[in-house]
């Protein structure tokens, strides 16, 4: 058995091939908008890379950024950031196109599951999953699946509300988490200040972590991630919260946080543990791929 697996993002789409036991025999990127003239970019980038390979697959995964119904393989809402991208039926034209089962689902419900079969959440059957990236993403995980909601719009906390009359989102509504706690908006403040342009892999370099702005910056960072996670912990009281997206990576940045939620924690929600994803990068494809061997099993059954 072979899957091909994407990760669909808003700048650029991750594919490669996995095999049975989930090891990804090749992994590359592209950019989203190669096919910008068409009428669906996304739809012609997948399918000219299913076609070069067709063949050597037997299922197809795919996570993806937006809100996905789930059961029918469509995206539902969310992804202005995409040219037409709302409403695709991921799952009814490959299937047709290449006659192999197809299973889509949202990046970071993908991630989450990523994470669950094969790393940082493996052997756990209930824990939140968060990825701090251009927003905010998130995946509650229960009774070791995934929680999708009545409308597969489940676990948006970017979205949820952490100060009142606070700054403009995205979304067109104020005061988002991820108004205040994603990656992008913490790199823009420390470029502003710094005067110059600067990523997350900058900003935590050695040598600039000295430097008493960035550290001003970090600790107020900080301050909103964890904000929002002793929000979800008093209303999951989770034992486990996974943290993904690229700066998450950073030791200090998990270490911090855990101290800094757990000082705001009544007893009772304490034993949280609070983990780094250990998948990075493929935790989305991982994931896509394990929901395509899963509909395999059923495929003309």
């Amino acid at each position: 058995m072979k899957i091909i697996a994407f990760d669909v993002g808003g700048t650029a789409i991750k594919f490669g091939l996995v095999d049975e036991n989930f090891n990804v025999l090749f992994s590359e990127e592209f950019p989203t908008n190669t096919y910008k003239d068409t009428d669906n970019m996304v739809l012609r980038a997948m399918e000219a890379k299913l076609k070069e390979y067709e063949g050597q697959y037997d299922a197809i995964g795919i996570s993806t950024a937006g809100q996905v119904d789930f059961a029918n393989g469509v995206i539902h809402d969310g992804v202005g950031n995409i040219p037409n991208y709302n409403h695709s039926d991921l799952r009814g034209v490959f299937e047709k196109e290449f006659n192999v089962p197809v299973a889509v689902d949202n990046d970071v419900n993908c991630a989450a599951i990523g994470e669950a079969q094969f790393g940082a959440a493996k052997g756990e059957s209930d824990f939140l999953c968060l990825t701090y990236g251009t927003g905010v993403g998130g995946c509650i995980y229960i009774n070791g699946d995934v929680y999708r909601g009545s409308k597969y719009a489940g676990g948006e906390f970017g979205h949820m509300a952490t100060h009142k009359d606070g700054r403009p989102c995205t979304c067109g509504r104020i005061g988002c988490y991820e108004a205040y706690a994603a990656c992008r908006v913490f790199t823009t403040s420390v470029s502003e200040r710094m005067g110059k342009p600067m990523n997350g892999r900058e900003i935590f370099m050695e040598e600039n972590l000295q430097n008493p702005i960035i550290k001003e910056e970090i600790d107020k960072w900080e301050d909103e991630i964890a904000l929002g996670l002793r929000n979800l912990c008093y209303i999951f009281n989770p034992s486990l919260i996974v943290l993904g997206g690229g700066i998450m990576a950073e030791d200090m940045l998990i270490k911090d946080i855990r101290e800094k939620v757990d000082a705001q924690l009544e007893p009772n929600y304490k034993h949280v543990r609070i983990e780094k994803a250990q998948l990075r990068n493929k935790a989305g494809m991982l994931g896509a791929a394990y929901l395509a061997s899963e509909r395999l099993k059923n495929w003309n059954k």
